[in-house]
């Protein structure tokens, strides 16, 4: 406190003091007559405006996270790429022995390629299997949409079986029953009526 009250006083002129002003200088002015140092803004004399903006943080997350996973998945991809075409290579065709059969992965060259053909991809023995299979379904599937068009076409032509729209009588099933009904009653009460 001590300090504060002697920089106040302006008729003390000490070094430190005088170094303090001039530092002080351009920003402030000192009332002499009261000793009271006073701060100047200096403003620009411009308008003062305060513009709302869109908060950017959002795209900052997202590209910390998009950094943050794209390193988390290509470094380790790259040191593994960067380890089998130094220390393992490429194969070399060599003869095939007598009784063995190449597995189907077995004829790529690249490691990489060779462990997603076993692993991760299927036989394409097993896709030719499957896409003849979808295949034949589909041209059976095509024989009876074939068919049941000549069908209808010459029952059309025809005119002498009942068609798709027909809807028989049911009522037929109601008068066989009660006349097996009837029958049994005839057989029960035999010559009685």
């Amino acid at each position: 406190m001590a300090v504060w009250s002697t920089l106040a006083k302006p008729r003390q002129s000490s070094a430190v003091l005088q170094g303090i002003r001039r530092l002080l200088g351009p920003n402030t002015t000192s009332d002499l007559r009261n000793g009271i140092t006073q701060q100047i803004r200096c403003g620009g004399g411009h308008h003062r405006e305060f513009f709302i903006t869109p908060s950017r943080f959002q795209w900052k997350k997202f590209k910390d996270l998009f950094h943050f996973y794209v390193l988390i998945g290509a470094i380790p991809i790259g040191l593994t790429i960067f380890y089998t075409n130094v220390f393992i290579g490429p194969a070399t065709l060599t003869p095939i022995p007598e009784g063995y059969t190449p597995k189907y992965w077995e004829y790529y060259r690249h490691p990489i390629t060779r462990f997603f053909s076993r692993y991760i991809l299927s036989n394409p023995q097993m896709e030719y299997e499957r896409t003849m299979n979808t295949i034949y379904e589909e041209e059976e599937r095509r024989q009876l949409y074939l068919l049941e068009k000549k069908v209808k076409q010459l029952m059309g032509e025809r005119r002498d079986y009942q068609a798709y729209y027909y809807s028989p009588n049911t009522a037929i099933k109601y008068y066989r029953k009660m006349r097996e009904v009837k029958e049994g009653d005839v057989a029960r009460a035999g010559d009685n009526l």
